[in-house]
Order: structure tokens, then C-alpha cells, then sequence
């Protein structure tokens, strides 16, 4: 393996172009060495935009290129497990997009996959990487706001486009799947813990079959209670607050930030206290991004485990219900 890892990633989809390949390609160990699509002229064409050396007609080729080191996956949700899996009978250590997959027994599929090969795998929840969100969890855990009783998260924003991925239930689309998911695994990572009961009120879309909005309630053992919004049709806001016995701390910017700002953690204590903590700009996708090449380059595991995933997945097909993708 060469001092830098070459990424190969899979499909054009707005994600790589906007986010993560700007990413791969910003970061100190890593580099963009080939794009598949299923139109090869889609491929070449995207790849001489982003000045990507090697352009594949197909996903399978990529794969089993020997110089790719390592595979972005942002196919739609209804494709991570086919691709992810086949990623790793490949050999090859694979960053997928969040969701991880339909549901969480095809969750586990993908992470038993790269288990019996003996290859690393991680979800692409990007947030958790940004240094504001491990400020918020080390203030928690030193007791900034006493002991935790409420978590409140929300994140939505209104689709116009109809024919837009996210609203086809073919494709695994819906809000909790989307966006949702962020509010969950912000819950999750809090806590430290899995709730123990979770219940959702949605709106489905007639047309679509995915819930378009959701709201959901999860039960912690610690006696924490979160409680969240999603939509794929409502103005745009990503936040979370934590409130607990003596203090309350607010993330206004809380999944997407813009690397070129700074971030503000607001924070409550007691009746007199009010702090804000200013975090510097920062590109949470290349940090994410530098920490899975380090984790190969370096023989060690990426910073998040893949089982997080699959209990990610739990919880979403908790919410579902009926609706769960199978």
C-alpha cells in the first residue's frame, strides 16, 4: 500500500461530488484515483471535472481495480448492501454512506462481510468527527449540565424535486433514513447507550410510500429521553439541545457545518451561567476521511466500531414499524 490511499468511488452522486471527493482530495493521506458509473461517458466526464485520473462504466471494474485501495460507497440506500458486500469479497476496506442499509438484518450482513474477510469497514456519519461534537460530549461527560435527562434533535429540509432519490421507496428513501438517522446516532453517541423503547408518529406520502415527516421518541436506561424530528419537506434546520439537572448546552449547527465558519456551542449552568464555546472552521468529511486512511495505513481500526451501525439501523427499524424496508 502506497503512503497515501487511493480511493475509488462508487457511483456520481452529488454527495462524492460536493462533499467527499473535495474531501479525499484536501486530505494529507488520501487521493481520488477512479469513479465508476454506469455510463462510462457519465464516468469520464465526471472524473475530468474533478480531476479524477481513471473513469470505470461499471462499479465491478472498479472493484477489481488492484490499485484502488479502498472504496467509497454513496450508492443509494437499496444498494449498500449489495455493493458493500461485494466491495468486501474484493478485499477492499469500504467507507459507506449512512444509512448503512435497508434494514438492520441486511446491516449485519455487510458488517459480518467485512468481519470474515478482515478488512475495515465504517458508516460515513461525517458530524461525529467535527471537533464541536467532541467538545459537546467531553463537556457532558464532565458534568457541564449535571446529570442528563433530555435529548432534542431536528433536521429537515424541503425537497422540491419529485423525482429526487430520497422520496422513492424503491430506493430505501424517506426522512428517518435520510436525516433522521442523525438524530438518532446523536442520541445514541450521548447517552453512550441503546434506547430501550422507541416510538414514532410519521406522514406518509401518498405518491411516495416514505414517510416524508417523522417524529420520534426514544427511552434510554440511563432515564434520558430523547425526542426528534425529521422531514423531507420542511425549512432547513440541523440542531440538537441536551438538558439535564443543572444546565442546558444548544448546538444550533449540529450535522452539516460549513468548514469555512466557526462553530458556537451555547451553554447554560446553573441560574447565573451563560458561556458560549467558539469552535474553529473545520472539515468534518476529511477528517472523517483521514481517519479510515489512517486506520489502514496504520493497522488499526477506524475511530468508530461497525456494530454502531447495525444498532443504528435497530433503531430506525424500530420507528418504522410496518414501514421497515425489507
Amino acid at each position: 500500500m502506497t503512503e497515501k490511499i487511493r480511493w475509488g468511488v462508487l457511483s456520481t452522486a452529488n454527495i462524492g461530488r460536493k462533499r467527499v471527493i473535495p474531501a479525499i482530495q484536501a486530505s494529507a493521506n488520501s487521493e481520488v484515483f477512479a469513479v465508476a458509473s454506469r455510463d462510462a461517458d457519465r464516468a469520464r466526464d465526471f472524473a475530468d471535472a474533478l480531476d479524477i485520473p481513471t473513469a470505470y462504466g461499471d462499479y465491478a471494474s472498479l472493484i477489481a481495480d488492484p490499485d484502488v485501495d479502498a472504496i467509497y460507497n454513496p450508492l443509494p440506500n437499496s444498494q449498500h448492501a449489495e455493493w458493500s458486500i461485494r466491495c468486501a469479497q474484493a478485499g477492499k476496506p469500504t467507507l459507506c454512506e449512512k444509512p448503512l442499509a435497508r434494514n438492520a438484518e441486511e446491516a449485519q450482513q455487510i458488517v459480518d462481510a467485512f468481519a470474515e474477510n478482515n478488512l475495515p469497514f465504517a458508516e460515513a456519519f461525517m458530524y461525529r468527527f467535527h471537533p464541536q461534537t467532541q467538545r459537546v460530549k467531553t463537556m457532558l461527560d464532565d458534568g457541564a449540565i449535571g446529570e442528563l435527562h433530555t435529548i432534542d434533535a431536528t433536521f429537515t429540509f424541503s425537497l422540491r424535486d419529485e423525482s429526487n432519490i430520497r422520496l422513492s421507496r424503491e430506493l430505501a428513501g424517506g426522512s428517518v433514513m435520510d436525516v433522521g438517522c442523525y438524530c438518532i446516532n446523536v442520541m445514541r453517541l450521548m447517552t453512550g447507550e441503546e434506547p430501550q423503547q422507541c416510538e414514532a408518529v410519521m406522514q406518509v406520502g401518498p405518491s411516495t410510500g416514505v414517510d416524508e415527516r417523522l417524529a420520534g421518541v426514544l427511552q434510554f436506561p440511563s432515564g434520558a429521553i430523547g425526542h426528534f424530528d425529521s422531514s423531507l419537506r420542511s425549512y432547513r434546520t440541523h440542531r440538537y439541545e441536551l438538558r439535564g439537572s443543572d444546565g442546558r448546552i444548544v448546538v444550533d449547527e449540529g450535522f452539516v457545518m460549513d468548514s469555512s465558519k466557526p462553530t458556537v456551542i451555547r451553554h447554560w449552568q446553573g441560574t447565573d451561567f451563560y458561556g458560549e464555546v467558539r469552535i474553529p472552521p473545520a472539515d468534518h468529511y476529511q477528517l472523517m476521511v483521514e481517519d479510515f486512511a489512517g486506520a489502514l495505513l496504520n493497522n488499526r481500526a477506524p475511530r468508530f466500531a461497525p456494530a454502531d451501525a447495525v444498532a443504528n439501523m435497530r433503531v430506525i427499524d424500530r420507528l418504522l414499524g410496518e414501514l421497515k424496508y425489507q
